[in-house]
């Protein structure tokens, strides 16, 4: 018998507790790689725009409801006759978090700053923002959203931008 009375599962277990609701949890000792492969064939315009250094967001014409990233179906009312527009490229900070704890595949990272915009036409944008000092980031502050390639893969993507930079 390897457990004698009184020995704890997580000597003999990658076994730990929740510290909220106290239940019993298996921790993997694999290291779980992830590359996902996701059909996009309905947002085409939206990654044709950004090559162009165009952005593009989705306006649900039976609701109003407007989608940036654009989704190919209103999850608000079901229509999947969304209209293709284009998003202005200025507007207002709402929130903004600096991130230090990080996921296992942004580790690599340095702290990176993400916000949420609203833009002029409406249109929210969850993006990193690049600045020099997110110290200097104010909710209210005016922004710009831009496109530029990300260092490591060379893949053009958007991120917002304190305006006065």
């Amino acid at each position: 018998m390897l457990m004698s009375e009184g020995t704890n599962l997580s000597e003999l277990f990658p076994i730990m507790v929740d510290d909220k609701s106290g239940a019993m949890l298996w921790k993997d000792l694999r290291t779980l790689v992830l590359q996902y492969v996701m059909p996009v064939g309905r947002l085409r315009k939206f990654y044709e725009g950004i090559a162009r250094g165009v952005l593009y967001g989705t306006r649900c014409p039976k609701c109003g409801a407007k989608y940036f990233p654009p989704r190919p179906d209103c999850s608000r009312c079901g229509s999947s006759d969304l209209e293709w527009i284009e998003v202005s490229r200025e507007g207002r900070l709402l929130a903004h978090a600096v991130v230090n704890i990080k996921p296992e595949s942004y580790q690599r990272y340095e702290d990176y700053t993400v916000g949420i915009a609203e833009m002029d036409d409406g249109f929210k944008v969850l993006a990193w923002i690049r600045c020099d000092d997110p110290k200097k980031l104010r909710r209210g502050a005016r922004v710009r959203l831009e496109i530029a390639k990300i260092r490591e893969n060379d893949i053009p993507f958007y991120h917002l931008i304190p305006a006065e930079e």
